[in-house]
């Protein structure tokens, strides 16, 4: 049946002289990878897959069978283990907040600090300090976590907050504790790892893996494992077991 529909398509088609039509006229799904529109601000984001080192704009999410399955490949690489303890964890042993000075990740050592750098990857219609290249003072930004696009003033600075993907407590309870100060100073800095979010969002969240928290937004929540585990195989972290089925299932 689905044949004959498409063969009748193609016959008016050529009667009628009109352009011929492609496979997505037809409601038929091209082979390959899933196109994304990877603009920013508007929703349109970049697939995670698409984006090993994190410099690319935005979230997209994963919807077609073929990325949907080299997600799941990409996870299961992933090794678990039980959290440790959280004793001896402070913000200021990754670095101070948004440091430039991070060694052999993206954006490093470029002038402007990390915080900046993430919100004019993922930002558009951006507006600067008088006299600045790096400082931005306002801006709109798409949310991936809510859907939504928020315009963003410095005045309230934390509406807008940078997202730990893999939160640096969690980083600290399954291994970062015992890593040099540098190592961890990459982590907290990577562009891999942070993502600008809905600043409720990020309050939400905590130091919670994906067992416990994940978007709201339900069709993000595929490249929001995808992106966990991409940090958790850069720097050789273990996850939960518990975290790791999650991410499976938001793949499945």
């Amino acid at each position: 049946m689905r044949k004959a529909i498409v063969g009748i398509v193609m016959a008016v088609v050529l009667v009628g002289g009109c352009a011929p039509l492609d496979a997505s006229d037809l409601g038929l799904e091209t082979p390959g990878r899933e196109a994304q529109a990877g603009g920013k601000g508007d929703g349109g984001g970049t697939n995670p897959l698409d984006n090993p080192d994190g410099t690319k704009p935005g979230l997209a999410p994963i919807t077609s069978e073929q990325d949907k399955k080299a997600a799941r490949d990409l996870i299961e690489q992933v090794t678990t283990k039980g959290r440790g303890t959280k004793t001896g964890y402070d913000r200021d042993k990754f670095g101070y907040a948004w440091a430039d000075n991070a060694d052999d990740i993206p954006l490093a050592r470029n002038g402007c600090d990390t915080r900046n750098d993430i919100l004019q990857r993922d930002g558009q219609d951006m507006k600067f300090r008088d006299g600045s290249n790096c400082v931005v003072v306002e801006m709109k930004i798409f949310d991936p976590y809510t859907e939504t696009t928020i315009t963003w003033r410095k005045e309230a600075a934390s509406k807008v907050q940078i997202d730990h993907i893999m939160p640096l407590s969690y980083d600290w309870q399954m291994g970062a504790s015992r890593w040099s100060d540098a190592k961890r100073k990459q982590i907290s800095n990577d562009p891999l790892n942070l993502l600008a979010v809905d600043g409720s969002m990020n309050a939400s969240k905590g130091d919670s893996g994906p067992a416990t928290w994940l978007p709201p937004t339900r069709r993000i929540r595929c490249s929001y494992a995808v992106r966990f585990a991409q940090v958790a195989l850069k720097y050789e972290l273990p996850v939960t077991a518990p975290d790791k089925q999650a991410m499976l299932d938001q793949c499945a």
